[in-house]
């Protein structure tokens, strides 16, 4: 019977020590685990200077780690936000954005950082809010029937849009929380985010950065239109027509889209800030990105957190 005793009391002592460390968000046990309970915006971008400001600007973080993602919770403009880098790519877009949905309890998703410029309305510095991002080079690569004439294979259920050479851009195919399965070119961001977006009130863009680098026209922000992504950086002036006339869109980046389709698929609510640091070829001279990334990143910082201000 003592044995008995002993063996209970050292189960109880095991399992105490356990529930322990699942509290410990330094060494987590392995599965899914939630490593915050506060309901959070998860505010994201791609690589280091798109977060550098908003670094700064966090109030009472706390920091985690997952898989070599760093996540650090706080407060931004009084909301509860964590902030992460995805990593450059629609890979790692796709991959970390669901790491945050398994392991922090997100209410939405704000995307914060630069893009090429399309639209040739558009200036450097600029800031735009898409309504919709869609993954433009899900492509199908068509047979070549004769020179400079293309012939995609014909599918049963696949949309194609106009070609640029063999490339036939389609739908992609996603589950989603609300069950099923279904096409889609498309993923619109949360509408009542992009009401609060065009409810911003005036924010003051930056025109020059601290190494007196200046644009040449003064930022404007801009709310709504098409915005797509894919896994290439694009420094071509044909091929930045094509995207323009195409799919109207205003920009195009390296990650987005693939955060609206994890978001779509989760059910969760998201919107993106992106800002233009060179114009994916369209200018003169070499790409302009390494000049302005800066200020662009800034920019799109600063309208994300008047956006954050606005949010209830």
């Amino acid at each position: 019977m003592k044995g008995v005793v002993r063996r209970v009391a050292r189960l109880g002592a095991a399992l105490l020590i356990g529930l322990a460390l699942a509290g410990c968000a330094s060494a987590p046990p392995a599965g899914a685990v939630r490593l915050d309970s506060t309901p959070r915006l998860a505010v994201v971008s791609a690589f280091a200077p798109e977060l550098a400001l908003l670094r700064t600007r966090l109030q009472q973080p706390a920091s985690y780690s997952v898989n070599g993602v760093d996540f650090v919770t706080g407060t931004l403009e009084g909301k509860p936000v964590v902030l992460f880098l995805s990593g450059v790519s629609m890979t790692n877009a796709a991959m970390n954005t669901q790491l945050v949905l398994d392991r922090f309890a997100v209410s939405g998703i704000v995307f914060s950082g630069i893009a090429g410029g399309v639209n040739p309305a558009l200036h450097i510095g600029d800031v735009t809010v898409p309504a919709q991002w869609g993954q433009y080079l899900e492509v199908l690569m068509a047979r070549e029937t004769a020179p400079g004439q293309y012939s995609p294979r014909p599918s049963r259920d696949a949309v194609f849009l106009p070609n640029f050479g063999m490339m036939y851009p389609g739908t992609v195919h996603v589950r989603s929380a609300a069950g099923g399965a279904e096409r889609k070119f498309w993923f619109e961001v949360d509408p009542t985010m992009l009401a609060t977006a065009r409810n911003i009130a005036s924010v003051e863009l930056a025109v020059c950065d601290s190494a007196r680098k200046c644009l040449d026209t003064r930022p404007k922000l801009v709310i709504g239109g098409n915005g797509v992504s894919g896994p290439a950086f694009v420094d071509n002036a044909a091929f930045r027509e094509y995207t323009f006339n195409t799919f109207q869109a205003n920009v195009l980046d390296m990650e987005t889209a693939a955060v609206g389709m994890v978001a779509y698929a989760n059910g969760v609510p998201y919107i993106a800030f992106r800002s233009l640091s060179d114009l994916a070829g369209g200018g003169q001279g070499e790409n302009e990105m390494r000049t302005f990334m800066n200020i662009a990143a800034d920019n799109a910082a600063k309208v994300l957190l008047a956006f954050l201000a606005a949010w209830k």
